[in-house]
């Protein structure tokens, strides 16, 4: 379950819910995994409000980031070709994954 949070953070949807939920989870059995909860609940609020206080500039380059890791990982996925062929795009073939090819 973390790990599954771990790789959703990027994407839009519970990326660090599932990440709090599963270290909860571990929280209920290992110390340490208790001490990281508080740890990484302390980074995640200070983030945002630190992106809280920036400026329209900084929070769109900051989602701008985002959504280019997001069209990486589906292009390299080859999720994006995909998509072209269920909308009749599939001669794009320049939207095909290098290890999908």
């Amino acid at each position: 379950m973390l790990a599954a949070g771990v790789v959703m953070i990027p994407y839009p949807g519970p990326g660090w819910l599932v990440v709090f939920a599963g270290l909860a989870i571990l929280a209920t059995e290992f110390h340490w995994a208790k001490r990281l909860l508080g740890f990484a609940r302390g980074k995640y609020d200070a983030w945002t409000h630190w992106l809280g206080r920036q400026s329209l500039v900084v929070r769109l380059a900051v989602l701008a980031a985002t959504g280019l890791v997001v069209l990486a990982t589906l292009y390299l996925l080859n999720a994006l070709y995909l998509g072209a062929g269920w909308v009749g795009l599939g001669k794009w073939t320049w939207l095909q994954s290098p290890f999908f090819g």
